[in-house]
């Protein structure tokens, strides 16, 4: 990250807590959360209720503190440093309770991961079952994560493993090459470098997980659950209007810390989104952030029968619900 970059994603940290309308301050409940990257489409919602004043209509003042490559939000948040963070997988979730660190999920707002491989359509790559016996460059997180699915089920071997530099350049100059990505953003880059790429999104070949995790610690569940389910109920509105209505007042806000986001990146992850259902779909569709037992269950049941978690009792630790209910955001039909 330049130093440009990271001043100004700190400013951006700084200047949240203000972006949006003031109204009587001493009526307002604080609440710093931190996101797991940097302010762009993929957090947009949080953003949307920041610079809307969602927050602030529901008694809330925010700061949300950007992710990073250097930034260790969950880990802040055991510290008590933060008071809600985002995640990126429920595999996250399964290990804080498998290891009884205090931090429990109350909202999923992706309801699909975005996880991809892809690969060039000259190589003649059709299926995931075409992947097997070739190099795949993926991250090390990957390798105790959906590489342990995609072993169980497709016969994958560890050595396949390249590792993953997160530049396309690489990719670009070699045919052959296969390697991970997200769908809302890999894909249009690799398109519009003259390259045809052939995606393969995890979600739809059974990798059940969910994405954009929200997470606190149980204390404020206990001592603050009024402005925690405030919190997730407005971060709910945030994503409906964000995805549905008009959002350029999260739009400007992250343009203004991320000088790396350009109009056409973002239309084409907020086009991707709403296309691939990341969102509203699945049970997101009874209110954006929902989350149900039963959707754990089935997701425990992926990730420890393909060895990612352990088997044990602690799965229903990761999760609470009580914040959810008729108070969430219901996208457009």
């Amino acid at each position: 990250m330049t130093t440009r970059m990271t001043r100004r994603v700190a400013l951006g940290a700084i200047a949240s807590s203000i972006a949006a309308p003031a109204i009587a301050q001493g009526a307002l409940d604080r609440f710093t959360f931190g996101t797991n990257w940097l302010p762009d489409p993929e957090r947009g919602g949080f953003y949307q209720a920041l610079a809307a004043g969602i927050f602030r209509k529901y008694g809330l003042d925010v700061t949300i503190q950007a992710g990073g490559p250097q930034i260790n939000n969950p880990q802040l948040l055991v510290a008590g440093r933060l008071d809600g963070v985002m995640i990126t997988s429920s595999i996250e979730a399964f290990n804080y309770a498998s290891n009884n660190v205090p931090l429990t999920t109350v909202a999923a707002i992706y309801q699909k991961s975005p996880q991809i491989l892809v690969a060039h359509a000259s190589s003649g790559v059709k299926t995931l079952e075409d992947l097997r016996g070739k190099p795949i460059w993926i991250a090390s997180l990957a390798r105790n994560g959906y590489w342990q699915w995609l072993k169980g089920k497709y016969g994958y071997t560890d050595d396949q493993i390249r590792p993953y530099t997160f530049n396309l350049g690489p990719f670009l100059a070699n045919s052959q090459m296969i390697q991970q990505g997200f769908v809302t953003f890999d894909p249009n880059q690799i398109a519009l470098q003259g390259v045809e790429p052939v995606v393969f999104l995890l979600a739809d070949y059974g990798f059940d997980d969910f994405g954009g995790i929200v997470c606190m610690r149980r204390e404020t569940l206990d001592t603050r659950r009024d402005v925690a389910q405030r919190f997730v109920h407005a971060v709910s509105e945030g994503w409906r209007d964000f995805m549905f209505g008009d959002p350029t007042p999260a739009i400007q806000h992250f343009k203004s810390i991320n000088d790396r986001q350009t109009d056409a990146i973002i239309a084409n992850s907020m086009k991707v989104m709403r296309e691939r259902e990341l969102i509203h779909g699945y049970e997101g569709r009874r209110g954006i952030g929902f989350m149900s037992e039963q959707r754990w269950a089935g997701i425990y049941e992926t990730m420890s029968g393909a060895g990612i978690v352990p088997r044990g009792d602690y799965w229903r630790n990761a999760f609470d619900t009580s914040l959810l209910g008729p108070g969430l955001a219901v996208p457009p039909a």
